[in-house]
């Protein structure tokens, strides 16, 4: 959908919703008591006290859609333009470290 321009809001908030689970993933395989929460800030920073090699990868993803899981839920959040090049470059991102994850479940 976001090489088509359709539904931005929607890919956007599903990309936070996929980096979430990504995190989440990596969190369990290191032995964090799952919890209930959308708080990518709070995830983000669990995983980066436990793999701070992580953090130039997660910082940035974690800052650019930190706010999108509230903001895509609730009316009156979408006055800014679209801006796909850059939702563009956050899948690919976040396509990465998906990657990166995964080859470290493969191969602890």
């Amino acid at each position: 959908m976001a090489e088509q321009e359709l539904g931005f809001e929607l890919c956007e908030s599903k990309l936070a919703e996929v980096l979430e689970k990504i995190l989440k993933a990596d969190l369990l395989r290191q032995g964090w008591q799952l919890e209930k929460t959308h708080d990518l800030r709070k995830l983000g920073g669990e995983l980066v006290s436990r793999d701070p090699a992580l953090e130039g990868r997660i910082r940035p993803l974690v800052q650019a859609l930190a706010e999108v899981y509230f903001t895509a839920r609730y009316p009156g959040f979408d006055f800014d333009d679209p801006d796909w090049p850059t939702l563009r470059t956050l899948v690919a991102q976040v396509a990465a470290l998906l990657a990166a994850v995964q080859a470290r479940i493969d191969h602890p």
